[in-house]
């Protein structure tokens, strides 16, 4: 375990903290520490930062209540910036967005990578902006019903194909079920993060039940 006396603060005594989530691994703010702020972070379990702009300490959510449970910290190669992993209670920019990094500068169109947390975000905007033309903006605009409709009729996709044994064709109607499914996660209000969060809890209540079936 590195000691806090081995990282090299700059000459105003502060290092970068890049915080990340815990669980997507998103980056969610950069903010910057001091050997006290770090401290009472590793006390306290959450995080605490040096404001530059006020010239003080202040910990995550202490007004908003969107506090930051640190998972781990970890200082890169050079020792002079870090990496604090989090699970978080709320949005990590104050604009109130999950992250403070939105706005795109640069997309390589050779080098389109895919995630789930892309693509919500692509809705998200589909739903605010209403481009016409999108078959996104179509479900949007006819509301719900249309909404569970559709995902009704891609389930029972699914377990035809699964039930024909086609696993290429599972895999199909499973990305379209996802597909309808995240547009009424958005339409709902429900993000990425709550349905990770009630995984985990499973994820618990599961592994307590294999221990208490072991022990009978």
């Amino acid at each position: 375990m590195l000691d806090i006396n081995d990282l090299k603060f700059d000459e105003k005594g502060l290092i970068p903290a890049i915080v990340v989530d815990a669980e997507s691994k998103k980056v969610l703010t950069l903010a910057y520490m001091n050997r006290e702020s770090l401290k009472i972070s590793m006390e306290e379990g959450r995080t605490c930062f040096w404001s530059r702009s006020r010239q003080e300490l202040w910990r995550k959510g202490e007004t908003s209540g969107n506090i930051q449970h640190i998972v781990s910290i970890t200082a890169d190669c050079d020792r002079d910036a870090l990496t604090v992993a989090v699970v978080k209670e709320g949005p990590a920019c104050h604009l109130g967005t999950d992250s403070c990094f939105n706005d795109l500068v640069y997309v390589n169109p050779d080098l389109d990578v895919f995630s789930p947390e892309g693509l919500m975000e692509l809705l998200e905007g589909r739903k605010r902006e209403k481009p016409e033309g999108s078959y996104t903006t179509y479900l949007f605009e006819k509301g719900l019903d249309k909404i569970l409709k559709k995902v009704g009729e891609e389930s029972t996709e699914v377990i035809i194909a699964a039930k024909a044994q086609d696993k290429k064709e599972t895999v199909y109607e499973i990305a379209d079920l996802a597909y309808h499914v995240m547009v009424l996660m958005v339409e709902a209000g429900i993000s990425l993060d709550d349905v990770r969060k009630e995984l985990a809890g499973r994820h618990v209540i599961d592994h307590k039940v294999k221990q208490e079936k072991m022990t009978d």
